[in-house]
């Protein structure tokens, strides 16, 4: 139901129409001229206006013009019974909603303002997502003061203003979306769309549906005409997230909208042009991929203008207790839990941890502590991650060893087994040490006596002890 200012000089019709609509439900205000509707309009805010086109004194265009100078999102609707092509044509140039020639049904006219309450419900909703999606990429709201993650951002003010294609290179879960999201929205582009697609979500038909769209009868089950992603995104931002696990036929109609702008619909002829800005990411190695031939080496080269890499947590620690109060924050309001933090013991295990799964698994990790704690503090065993001896087979990644192949000799397996703990531990060997359950000085020695190396960024300085 909605606020509608019903404009006529006509008493009898404005007051049968007022009527109807009243019984509708519909909240209504009567404006028996022109000029009144102006006043009414600089009074109140209305959902719909319905506006005679000729009028004693200002007539339907000046109301028109009125509401759209006051009341951007109201829709008018204009009724006369002398219409003509051309008045048409100047009323919906200036805003108008829709044209009504008298005689009407009252039912077609309550059709008519049904659909404008849907109109301006739909616009109101995509303005406020809008605005609530621009202020989560927001850069104050990237999580973080660490190097690795402000070296990404130096870029991403970079390349923000211009039209570039950009390549987010990344492990699962280091917020690669988090980073194309800041790219658009302070971007030129930032009012237009931004739009997503997961491209390892789709089998190869349906990810080209949802790239292009379709016409009626491509396919079976296609009934209708279906708009797709690009042509959504037209003026704005396309991202594509898992780009590497795109068929080839798809890379293909992909290279042709990025050279020419334009593409057909599936089942269809009639060439569609866009203006796109792309922005494709992927944990995979591409160019590695374009090597064996699993990617298209011109599509690769023509994704890969600006690249930016993703650094995991495990290379951004000391982000970890902002994130970490972030998503406390977040989560004690989503549960009404009065939880403000975490104790000293459990921020020492978060930041001992090494997070496989990045930032996603920490927001899952603090997610679940502050569903199972009924503390003031979140503590070490609230979070039931590796190594605090609470730790189930399904609420963690665990120390996984491989099993080789028959006939390894003993001590290979243990250096595997030694070679996997410290990795999970970011090289620390005496939290490799508490994984495998062995003391730090028996760490100590299977790397010396096995023979295992450290990578570079990792070795301790000359002189000082391997255990720390």
């Amino acid at each position: 139901m909605g606020r509608i200012l019903v404009a006529d000089d006509h008493d009898s019709l404005r007051r049968a129409l007022a009527r109807a609509l009243i019984e509708a439900g519909h909240e209504i205000t009567e404006a028996s001229n022109g000029n009144v509707a102006i006043e009414r309009l600089h009074e109140t805010n209305f959902d719909v206006v319905l506006s005679d086109l000729k009028m004693g004194g200002s007539d339907g265009l000046d109301v028109l013009r009125t509401a759209k100078a006051l009341q951007p999102q109201t829709a008018v609707i204009l009724m006369t019974a002398f219409g003509s092509v051309h008045t048409a044509v100047e009323a919906m140039k200036i805003g108008a909603f829709d044209y009504v020639p008298k005689p009407f049904e009252i039912e077609e006219m309550e059709v008519k303002i049904d659909k404008a309450l849907e109109h301006r419900r739909l616009r109101n909703e995509v303005d406020y997502l809008r605005h609530e999606q621009g202020g989560i990429y927001q850069f104050d709201n990237i999580i973080g003061a660490s190097g690795a993650l402000q070296r990404v951002l130096d870029v991403v003010k970079k390349v923000a203003k211009s039209n570039t294609t950009v390549l987010i290179n990344g492990e699962t879960g280091t917020g690669k979306e988090l980073i194309a999201g800041a790219i658009h929205h302070n971007s030129l582009r930032a009012a237009r769309n931004f739009v997503k697609v997961n491209c390892a979500a789709l089998q190869e038909n349906l990810l080209e549906s949802e790239l292009f769209g379709h016409e009626r009868g491509a396919f079976t089950g296609a009934d209708k005409q279906r708009i797709g992603r690009f042509e959504q995104a037209d003026g704005g931002t396309l991202f594509l997230d898992e780009i590497g696990d795109m068929s080839a036929n798809t890379q293909a109609k992909i290279l042709r909208v990025l050279q020419e702008h334009e593409f057909e619909r599936l089942g269809g002829t009639r060439t569609i042009r866009v203006d796109v800005r792309l922005i494709a990411a992927t944990n995979r190695n591409l160019a590695a991929m374009v090597e064996t031939g699993g990617f298209r080496e011109d599509l690769y080269y023509r994704l890969n203008v600006v690249q930016i890499e993703m650094p995991p947590v495990r290379d951004r620690k000391e982000d970890i207790p902002a994130l970490t109060n972030f998503f406390i924050k977040r989560f004690a309001v989503e549960l009404k839990k009065r939880i403000e933090g975490v104790t000293p013991e459990a921020l020492k295990l978060l930041m001992r941890y090494n997070w496989p799964g990045n930032i996603r698994e920490l927001e899952n990790t603090i997610e679940r502590a502050a569903l199972l704690s009924d503390e003031r503090l979140i503590s070490a065993d609230d979070l039931r991650i590796g190594g605090t001896g609470t730790t189930t087979d399904h609420d963690a990644p665990q120390t996984v060893v491989k099993i080789p192949p028959q006939g390894v000799p003993l001590e290979e397996i243990e250096r595997q087994a030694v070679i996997e703990a410290l990795k999970m531990a970011n090289w620390v060997q005496k939290d490799a040490a508490e994984l495998l359950s062995i003391s730090p000085r028996v760490m100590n020695y299977k790397i010396k006596t096995l023979g295992i190396d450290f990578p570079r960024s990792r070795r301790p300085p000359v002189g000082v002890p391997l255990v720390m």
